[in-house]
């Protein structure tokens, strides 16, 4: 049953303190179930991101470049 439909039957809705702590135990539980990369696999994902991101902002600045000197050269006409 939803929340909105327990308090609309005049239900209670449990303290604050007990929804934040059933929040952090569940929290911790869903984090154990991760599996966390080793220093080797982090590295890795790192350099990737890195110049996944240099290649995107050498695109990005070259047509950046490109429209701005397209949108000079209509100025000048």
């Amino acid at each position: 049953m939803s929340l909105m439909a327990n308090v609309a039957k005049g239900q209670e809705r449990p303290a604050v303190t007990a929804r934040l702590g059933k929040f952090l135990r569940e929290a911790r539980a869903e984090l154990r179930k991760v599996t966390w990369p080793n220093r080797k696999e982090l590295a890795t994902y790192t350099a990737v991101v890195i110049v996944s991101t240099a290649i995107c902002a050498l695109f990005l600045g070259v047509v950046d470049l490109i429209v701005s000197q397209l949108l000079s050269l209509l100025g000048r006409l």
